[in-house]
């Protein structure tokens, strides 16, 4: 057997031959391959009958046992079988073809046992694909790198088809996984990257030649320039149905294709950014997309059915385009910006460049900006570097609001709070009355009509609630509709609820207000007057002339006619009666009213009025007199002794502080030597007639003989 620590590629076996002797073989050799034969895939027929059914999970089970089988086997033995059996390369050839993509119809299994036969094919190859990506299984199985990329190369293991399928059928929910099998591909063999080179102007043809199919042509195609419109050749409309379909069905496959392996392996974007794929695809977009949208939305289809497959086909194409694009942008320019590595200026300019060059294509700028808003990027940008010119961000920004007029489209706001079967009931309602409705009734019925040609079935009441859900973009609720990816207020909707009766608006007179509402005369609410009531008007002068209303107010002015100034009393009554009584005024007259009052109720009685001491004039007590003074002689003393005392301290600090140290100019014997004291006191009565005080009198003299100091 094979030698531990040793890679395959140089281990050598020994194996009995035919006539029974020993001999020496490579690990890697095809004598030692197992004699099997791989079933190639066939997939299950749409509506396929009983027979084919059993075909099919037949096929199924003997792939499904023969990769469990192959996925057993020890490392060697695996690695023989995978590079010198060819039934088993058809076998993976053949699935990695025929296998059902997602939006395939066959993809929907007809019955649990054939999904889950499906289910266990799918598994069985990927592992299969996944251990022949992987050079090292453990310390002791394993082969060189360098060996292991010339296997996989130089044998048609892997190369760049077969990886792009790889990508779109297992890509989801193994991504990661993927993009380790991938990552080990392309290091332990560099030449795929040169294939990958070579395979891009192939992917740029597939999207000329849906141009071609569809009557436009692109004159700077094989140049690697961007595409220019030319003479109408012939118009998408005039193909043939099943020229149609299968040209979207083309469209679908290789548009899901190229973005699963861009997201999956987003080292490939350099590599086709620098083929100018993202100008190619924005110019493909905006010259293939709207007449392929109007071909499939105005071409009347025997089979509805077939009509929503192929308009969901199409919008899927047109979003993964976009998200196309988005991976490029981020992974060549955005990505290095946001690291913060070098050169970060001219990603930037790079990637201002690719938004300027959006501009010219209005209906793919939009749609570019519904997915992934520009303003985002922008803001990140300035973030990132804030040198960058705002006029040039301004000016790109404008565009965006320029392209989304251009195509009458309207940017996506907010969801409307209604919620609910009522909630969507009361937005019919207030749309269909145009009180807060944004289109006009001509266009709001033009918006119908185009979603009812695609979608007979529905009824214009929850058509009504899609459009106000999406802020009338037929579009967008037709790609929404047939994804079955409608809001969950509009599920629970009736699809086939019709639309509200129209409110008639009453008439003026009916909703109309008046002072004179409901009175007698109001002909508008009552069927009968009182035509007594009713006359026609006099003339201006018998109304003057009628004093009525004089006679009425005579009688009740005559009470003010009589003034009485005397009274006229008559015989037996009293003069009394008329007298004035001021007796109330007098009532204060006998009291005495102030300070002296003698009232028996008055404080003076109880206690005699004082007057305060602060008001009182003259000397105080004697008493309080002497007291003080008393004090006042305590306080001298105290500051007297305390002036004394202060005195003597600081004259015994004054005798201290200068205490004169005696001089002692004539010291000790000679040659007994001096004090260091001496020898001071010596010094300073040798210069005293040079300096200080002792020649004021010569200086003095001096500054007279100058005129300095007056005689």
């Amino acid at each position: 057997m094979a030698c531990a620590r040793v890679p395959l590629d140089e281990q050598q076996v020994t194996e009995p031959g035919p006539l029974g002797k020993e001999h020496t073989l490579p690990a890697l050799h095809p004598t030692r391959k197992e004699d099997r034969c791989f079933v190639p895939y066939k997939s299950l027929p749409e509506d396929g009958s009983a027979a084919e059914v059993e075909e099919f999970m037949e096929h199924a089970k003997f792939i499904t046992e023969d990769l469990e089988w192959l996925l057993t086997l020890p490392h060697d033995k695996f690695w023989c079988q995978v590079v010198f059996d060819d039934s088993l390369q058809r076998c993976l050839d053949s699935y990695l073809h025929q296998a059902p993509r997602g939006l395939d119809l066959a993809s929907l299994p007809s019955s649990p046992a054939v999904a889950d036969m499906q289910r266990s094919v799918h598994r069985a190859v990927f592992l299969t694909f996944l251990r022949m990506a992987t050079h090292k299984e453990s310390k002791e199985n394993f082969l060189t790198p360098a060996v292991f990329g010339e296997i996989i190369y130089e044998n048609f293991l892997f190369d760049i088809p077969k990886i792009l399928d790889l990508c779109v059928l297992f890509g989801k929910g193994n991504s990661q996984l993927l993009h380790k099998m991938l990552e080990n591909i392309f290091t332990q063999q560099p030449s795929y990257y040169s294939d990958l080179d070579e395979t891009v102007p192939t992917v740029l043809q597939v999207f000329d030649t849906i141009l071609d199919k569809c009557g436009l042509h692109c004159e700077g195609a094989t140049a690697m320039e961007p595409m220019k419109l030319r003479t109408l050749l012939y118009c998408v409309f005039s193909l043939l149905s099943q020229d149609l379909v299968d040209l979207i069905l083309y469209l679908c496959d290789s548009t899901t294709t190229i973005h699963a392996f861009l997201d999956i392996f987003p080292a490939a974007c350099s590599s086709f950014h620098s083929h100018g794929f993202l100008s190619r695809l924005t110019s493909f977009y905006e010259a293939a997309v709207p007449d392929l949208e109007k071909a499939v939305r105005k071409r009347n289809f025997d089979d509805k059915g077939l009509q929503q497959d192929l308009w969901k086909r199409l919008s899927h194409s047109c979003r993964k385009i976009v998200e196309m694009a988005h991976l490029l942008l981020h992974h060549t320019c955005l990505q290095p910006i946001l690291e913060g590595g070098e050169n970060m200026q001219t990603f930037a300019e790079e990637l201002l460049q690719h938004f300027t060059a959006f501009l010219p294509e209005k209906r793919f700028l939009s749609d570019y900006d519904e997915q992934f808003p520009i303003a985002d990027d922008i803001s990140l940008l300035q973030q990132a570097l804030p040198v960058i010119d705002e006029t040039r961000t301004s000016y790109l920004l404008q565009g965006v609001e320029s392209a989304w007029d251009c195509v009458g489209r309207r940017r996506p706001h907010s969801q409307t709070p209604y919620q609910g079967a009522a909630g969507a009931l009361t937005v019919l309602s207030v749309c269909y009355q145009g009180a807060v409705c944004p289109v006009s009734e001509g266009e709001l019925e033009s918006l119908l009509s185009c979603i009812r040609d695609l979608l007979p079935d529905l009824g214009e009441g929850f058509l009504l609630a899609c459009l106000r859900e999406y802020d009338y973009n037929s579009e967008l609720v037709i790609n929404n509709i047939l994804e079955d990816r409608l809001a969950p207020n509009l599920d629970k909707l009736d699809r086939a609820m019709p639309r509200p009766v129209k409110e008639v608006l009453p008439d003026v007179l009916d909703v109309r207000s008046n002072v004179f509402d409901d009175d007698e005369f109001d002909i508008f609410r009552r069927d009968q007057v009182d035509m007594s009531r009713i006359w026609k008007g006099r003339s201006a002068r018998e109304m003057l002339n009628d004093k009525k209303h004089v006679a009425e107010q005579r009688s009740r002015y005559q009470a003010y006619e009589t003034v009485v100034d005397e009274v006229v009393i008559e015989p037996g009554e009293s003069a009394e009666a008329y007298d004035y009584d001021d007796e109330y005024d007098d009532t204060y007259d006998m009291g005495q009213v102030g300070a002296n009052d003698l009232d028996g109720d008055s404080l003076l009685n109880r206690r005699p009025f004082t007057i305060p001491q602060i008001l009182r004039k003259g000397n105080k007590p004697e008493l309080e007199e002497e007291g003080e003074d008393e004090e006042e002689e305590e306080t001298l003393q105290v500051i007297t002794s305390f002036k004394n005392s202060r005195s003597n301290i600081t004259e015994k600090n004054s005798l201290t502080h200068f205490k004169q140290r005696p001089n002692n100019v004539v010291g000790q014997a000679k040659g007994r030597g001096q004090t260091q004291e001496t020898l001071v006191d010596r010094r300073k009565e040798a210069n005293k007639g040079r300096g200080a005080n002792h020649n004021r009198r010569n200086m003095a003299d001096r500054k007279r003989n100058k005129g300095m100091i007056p005689s």
